[in-house]
């Protein structure tokens, strides 16, 4: 039986994607990089350190200085995250329906804690969270099933208790690698990726989770 529910945060709980895109083209654009969109998919759900040493690896820079790099982009993603910030549908009413019934209820992201602080108090769901937990707190990011197991022991909670929602596929195979039941909500333009096929559920939007929590648990 399902009694926690882990929530990944950039593109599923607040459209921080293509915030992520331009804090990253500008950044690296300075090293002479050139990141298309499909590119940057590449590394949805990575850590940003391992984003800087995926982009280095790509495409080397002089003198690079990762720590900076990574300061550069997180100075820029919480200017523009305090801005532009905004719920996805369906997030509101899914966390109160979570809530209601009683689940524990976690935030595990790849992001920083500085920006996880950003984002909860920007769309002010933090009060729903029994636990918010940064992949920066482990060894291996996503798609190594670390955040995940991590968060779940926190809790108290096994693995098979544990419902994961996400929309990276990194996320989803950090998912599975921990043997939880996982649901992915993709962006509009990842949706037909085959990749997905390997989750439990697949939604249009959070809209649907309530409905999908009654019958996992009636």
């Amino acid at each position: 039986m399902i009694s926690t529910l882990l929530f990944d945060m950039d593109g599923l709980l607040v459209d921080s994607e293509p915030w992520w895109k331009v804090a990253e083209k500008e950044v690296f654009s300075g090293f002479g990089l050139n990141l298309t969109d499909d590119l940057l998919r590449q590394v949805m759900g990575f850590r940003l350190n391992e984003v800087v040493a995926h982009w280095y690896e790509y495409q080397p820079w002089e003198n690079p200085d990762f720590e900076a790099t990574e300061k550069a982009i997180i100075d820029c993603m919480e200017s523009l995250l305090d801005k532009h910030a905004v719920a996805l549908p369906g997030v509101m009413e899914s966390l109160e329906f979570a809530k209601e019934k009683g689940y524990k209820i976690a935030l595990a992201s790849s992001s920083s804690m500085r920006l996880i602080e950003v984002v909860i108090n920007k769309l002010e769901i933090k009060d729903f969270f029994q636990l918010c937990y940064s992949a920066n707190s482990v060894e291996f990011g996503k798609p190594h099933p670390a955040i995940f197991l991590e968060a779940a022991k926190i809790l108290g909670s096994s693995p098979q208790e544990c419902l994961v929602i996400e929309d990276s596929i990194n996320g989803m195979i950090a998912a599975k690698a921990a043997r939880m039941t996982c649901v992915v909500v993709p962006e509009e333009v990842n949706k037909k990726n085959q990749k997905f096929e390997l989750a439990d559920f697949k939604l249009e939007t959070l809209e649907e989770f309530p409905n999908l929590l009654l019958n996992l648990n009636p």
